[in-house]
């Protein structure tokens, strides 16, 4: 039976919103002018690196700042393959506490409701930011470009665009950049040791501007009882 992650946001989710939305001036694209139309197979070689081989658990410490404040705190998060995750993250002393539940690009639940929409704009780059690259979907225009170890691709619809840089090396990179409507909603940037467990991760978005750094502390193998996949009951 599948497993499913979720997201406790007792962090204050209000930071974590403003993280996500990023910074002042928007990056440059990710994807070179060399780029040209690519199968969805090789798309999926591309991202079969990324993807989760087992369960695990990460433990992690964020950082918020924008132009006005910062703020900071613990959080972690269970991951169990296929694509199932949950999220949970608070402030100090537990303030601020959130959770969610995700699968997939589908939000199943979130404590509070707008737990997810607050934390991050869009689920490729909160995937992103534990080093997994999603597949595209179906009618979604590919592109793409390899280049000694830097393989950069490009997922087109009729409103959003999502790209991808994975970079290896000592340490493996992973970019990811969502645009809506031509304008960039955030860019998740993580770095992978050699076994592709993640070291450190950063969201900016540029409408605020903000960043979310976060800083992997521990990662496990780990089973995970039922009940955590559900939400909390008054």
């Amino acid at each position: 039976m599948r497993q499913h992650f979720l997201v406790d946001r007792r962090v204050p989710v209000l930071y974590l919103a403003l993280a996500v939305a990023g910074c002042r001036s928007a990056p440059g694209p990710l994807l070179p002018l060399a780029a040209h139309p690519v199968s969805r197979e090789q798309v999926g070689a591309w991202v079969a690196p990324t993807l989760p081989v087992d369960s695990r658990l990460h433990r992690f410490k964020w950082l918020f700042q924008d132009e006005r404040s910062s703020a900071g705190g613990r959080g972690s998060a269970r991951i169990v393959p296929p694509d199932s995750l949950r999220f949970d993250v608070a402030g100090p002393f537990g303030t601020g506490a959130a959770a969610a539940a995700v699968v997939g690009d589908e939000r199943l639940w979130t404590e509070p409701p707008d737990a997810v929409s607050k934390l991050v704009p869009n689920y490729p780059l909160m995937w992103a930011m534990f080093g997994v690259a999603r597949m595209p979907g179906d009618t979604q225009a590919l592109r793409g470009f390899t280049q000694g170890d830097v393989t950069s691709w490009q997922y087109a619809g009729q409103a959003d665009t999502i790209e991808y840089v994975l970079m290896a090396g000592k340490t493996t990179k992973l970019l990811a950049e969502v645009r809506h409507a031509g304008k960039v909603i955030g860019r998740a940037e993580t770095v992978l040791d050699t076994n592709g467990v993640p070291l450190s991760a950063r969201l900016l978005v540029p409408a605020v501007p903000a960043k979310l750094n976060i800083t992997f502390l521990s990662t496990a193998r780990a089973t995970f009882a039922p009940d955590i996949w559900t939400p909390h009951k008054p």
